[in-house]
C-alpha cells in the first residue's frame, strides 16, 4: 500500500509538471515585453495576436472606431469598413419592441468578421436611451443618486443587475456607465448624473458598481477622465479646466483610481482642457493626458476611448478629419464619431504616411481584440 501511494505521488508529480509545461509552451508562441504582463487582458493577448495575424490594415483600421449608429448604413459600414463597434442612442429603440431591435442588432453581429461592440448610454435618470421607452421597461430607470437614497448599495446592485439583463437581452454588450466624476454642488453640470458625494464615498461607489457591471456579463465604461468638476457642457462649447492639478490627483482621479483597480475595463476622455497637464488641446486629444496620467500614472492598461470626436468642444480645436489622427497619437484605442468614413479615411492614411506608427495601431487593436474575448463576445 505505502508503494502505491509513493507511486501516485509521482504520477501527480509529473502530470504536474506536464501541465505547467503544456502552458508555458502556449505562452511561449510569442515572447511579450515585460512592460504587458500585467496589462488587464493580458490573459487573452495570445489569441487576439492569433486573430490579428490574419486581419488586414484596413481591418485593424475598423477596430478602433465606435460609431454612432445608424441603421440605413450599419450594412455597408460593415462591409466596406469593418468597425469595432456602435454606439444606439434614443431614437434607434423608438419604434422597436424587445424583439425587432434583438433581431437588428444579431442580424449585424452576423455580417461582421470581428463582433462588435453594442453600446449605449443607459447610466438612468437624465440620461436613458432604452428605460424611457415603456416597450422595454414600465418606467425609466432613476438616477443612481435616487436608488443609492432609496436603499443604499443593497438597491444600486439590483438595478444593475436588472439593467445589464436588460441591454445583454436586446444584443448590447457595453454601457457607457457609470458615471465617475465627484461633485456635491448641485450647481454643477454634471452633479445630476453622478453619486452626488465627495471623493471617497465616490470611490467606493465605482468600485461597487464595476463589480456588479463585471458579475452581470456586462462591460462597464468610466467616465469622464480626468474629472468634469463644475465644468460646463462641452456637447455645445470648450471648457476650460483651471483647477489646480492638486485637485485632481486629490479628488477627481481617486474614482477612476478605484474603478481601475476593481478592473473596469474601459474609460471615456473628456473634451475638457486640463489646463495644470495640457493647456493647448482637450483631454480627449492630449497625449500628456492620456498616456501621461491615465496611462503611466493611474497604470490602466484597459481600453481608452474619446468622448464623440463630433462635439463642439472638439471642432474648435482641429481642422475638419484631424481630431482622429490626433485622438490616436494621443493613446486612445476606440473612437466614438458620426463621421466615421471620413475619420477611417484620415487615420488609413496617416497610417500610410507614417504620421501613425503601424506598432501604435497594433497595440490598440490587440487591447480591444482581448477584450472582447475577456467578455466573450468572440
Amino acid at each position: 500500500m505505502k508503494k502505491l501511494i509513493i507511486v501516485l505521488f509521482i504520477v501527480m508529480l509529473i502530470c504536474t509538471g506536464c501541465g505547467k509545461e503544456e502552458k508555458k509552451t502556449v505562452l511561449q508562441d510569442k515572447v511579450w515585453p515585460e512592460e504587458v504582463l500585467d496589462d488587464l487582458f493580458f490573459d487573452y493577448y495570445q489569441e487576439a495576436s492569433e486573430v490579428m495575424e490574419k486581419m488586414t490594415l484596413e481591418e485593424k483600421v475598423g477596430q478602433l472606431f465606435l460609431v454612432r449608429y445608424d441603421v440605413w448604413s450599419a450594412k455597408e459600414q460593415i462591409k466596406n469598413y469593418y468597425p469595432g463597434g456602435y454606439v444606439l442612442f434614443a431614437k434607434d429603440f423608438e419604434d422597436h419592441t424587445k424583439a425587432t431591435i434583438k433581431n437588428e442588432l444579431d442580424n449585424n453581429q452576423k455580417l461582421s468578421k470581428i463582433p462588435l461592440t453594442f453600446a449605449v448610454d443607459e447610466e438612468g435618470g437624465y440620461v436613458t436611451r432604452v428605460s424611457r421607452f415603456s416597450q422595454f421597461r414600465s418606467e425609466k430607470f432613476q438616477s443612481n443618486q435616487y436608488y443609492y437614497n432609496l436603499g443604499g448599495y443593497e438597491k444600486l446592485k439590483e438595478i444593475e443587475e436588472e439593467k445589464a439583463k436588460l441591454l445583454l437581452s436586446l444584443g448590447l454588450n457595453m454601457n457607457l456607465a457609470p458615471v465617475a466624476d465627484v461633485s456635491t454642488n448641485v450647481n454643477d453640470f454634471i452633479h445630476i448624473r453622478t453619486i452626488g458625494k465627495d471623493a471617497k464615498e465616490t470611490s467606493t461607489f465605482i468600485s461597487n458598481m464595476v463589480g456588479y457591471a463585471k458579475d452581470s456579463g456586462i462591460s462597464s465604461c468610466l467616465k469622464h477622465f480626468p474629472g468634469y468638476g463644475n465644468n460646463v457642457d462641452t456637447h455645445t462649447g470648450s471648457a476650460y479646466d483651471k483647477r489646480s492639478y492638486e485637485t485632481f490627483t486629490n479628488s477627481d482621479y481617486l474614482p477612476f483610481i478605484s474603478g481601475i483597480k476593481a478592473g473596469v475595463p474601459s474609460i471615456m476622455v473628456s473634451h475638457n482642457v486640463m489646463e495644470s497637464v495640457d493647456n493647448t488641446y482637450p483631454a480627449s486629444l492630449s497625449k500628456k493626458v492620456i498616456t501621461g496620467e491615465l496611462r503611466n500614472k493611474l497604470n490602466f492598461s484597459g481600453i481608452v476611448i474619446t468622448d464623440d470626436l463630433a462635439m463642439d468642444a472638439v471642432k474648435s480645436y482641429v481642422t475638419e478629419g484631424s481630431a482622429a489622427v490626433l485622438a490616436i497619437n494621443a493613446g486612445n484605442d476606440m473612437i466614438i464619431t458620426s463621421d466615421f468614413e471620413t475619420m477611417y479615411k484620415e487615420v488609413l492614411n496617416a497610417v500610410n504616411s507614417g504620421i501613425i506608427e503601424q506598432e501604435t495601431i497594433n497595440n490598440a487593436v490587440r487591447r480591444i481584440i482581448a477584450w472582447k474575448h475577456a467578455y466573450q463576445l468572440m
